[in-house]
C-alpha cells in the first residue's frame, strides 16, 4: 500500500483530518491500522492504557461493568473522535471497559507517541482538547437522558447516531449491542425495535437494522441527538455529518 493510500485511510478519521498538515506529518510514522471485530475488548477496568485509537467506521463503547453482571454505556467512540487518552493522564488506568460494537477499523498509536504530541505540538493538543470538551458534553447529556427520557427516544437517538458514525444505510447493529448501549434488557430493544419497524420508521434484517424514515426517527428521538451534535459541531465542525434518506 503506498504512503498515500495510508494517510488517506488514517485521515477517514476526522480528528486526524482536522489536524494541520505539519502535525499528521509528525503523527503518521507512529500510526498503524488494525481490525476492530464485533465484540472486541479493547481495554477492561482498571487495565493499563498503551495506546490510543482513531476509529474509522468502527463503532466503540464506553461501558460500566455492574456488580449484577449488566453494563451501561458511558461514552461511545467513532471516526468523529479517539479514545485511550483523556483517562491515561494520570493514572494510564481504563476507566471502564471499551468493545466494539460495530466492527470496522481503526488508526492505533503508542501512548507515549500522542503524549509527546500533546507536549510539543500545540495546534495538535488544541484538536485534541476541543475534542475533549465535546466528549464531555456528550457524555453529561447522556447522564441526563438516561435518567429522563424513554428507552424508545434513547434508541432512535442511538440509530441515529450510529447512521451517523457508519454513513451507511445498513446499520450493522445488532439487539445485544444495542441493549448494551442503552442499559436495558435485550428483550426491551427486541420490544421497542418491533414497535419502530410497525411504525415505518425502521427495517430489520438479521444483526442490522436499516432507517427507513430519517426525519420520523429523529422526531421520535430525544433532543439529546441534536444537542450533541450542536456540540460537536461547534467545537469540532464537520464531526458529524448528517445526511437525509
Amino acid at each position: 500500500m503506498s504512503n498515500g493510500a495510508k494517510a488517506a485511510i488514517h485521515r477517514s478519521n476526522r480528528l486526524l483530518a482536522a489536524l494541520e498538515p505539519e502535525d499528521f506529518l509528525w503523527l503518521e510514522p507512529h500510526l498503524e491500522v488494525i481490525d476492530l471485530p464485533r465484540g472486541k475488548v479493547l481495554y477492561e477496568i482498571g487495565e493499563t492504557i498503551r495506546h490510543t485509537y482513531f476509529p474509522h467506521d468502527a463503532i466503540v463503547s464506553l461501558v460500566t461493568v455492574l456488580r449484577s453482571g449488566g453494563s451501561v454505556e458511558m461514552a461511545v467512540f467513532g471516526r468523529e473522535g479517539a479514545f485511550g487518552f483523556i483517562s491515561a493522564f494520570i493514572t494510564r488506568q481504563s476507566f471502564g471497559r471499551y468493545i466494539t460494537q460495530v466492527p470496522g477499523t481503526a488508526s492505533r498509536v503508542a501512548l507515549d507517541r500522542l503524549n509527546e504530541a500533546i507536549a510539543n505540538r500545540p495546534k495538535l493538543r488544541n484538536v485534541l482538547f476541543r475534542f475533549t470538551e465535546a466528549l464531555l458534553a456528550q457524555t453529561l447529556q447522556t447522564v441526563a437522558c438516561n435518567a429522563v427520557h424513554s428507552v424508545e427516544a434513547r434508541c432512535c437517538r442511538a440509530i441515529l447516531c450510529t447512521r451517523d458514525r457508519t454513513d451507511n444505510d445498513d446499520i450493522p447493529l445488532t439487539h445485544e449491542a444495542l441493549a448494551e448501549m442503552l442499559g436495558v434488557q435485550r428483550s426491551t430493544v427486541s420490544s421497542v425495535t418491533s414497535a419502530l419497524q410497525k411504525a415505518g420508521l425502521i427495517s430489520q434484517g438479521r444483526g442490522t437494522i436499516r432507517i427507513t424514515d430519517r426525519s420520523g426517527l429523529e422526531e421520535t428521538a430525544c433532543e439529546c441527538y441534536h444537542t450533541v451534535y450542536r456540540s460537536f459541531e461547534k467545537l469540532l465542525p464537520g464531526s458529524f455529518k448528517r445526511r437525509s434518506l
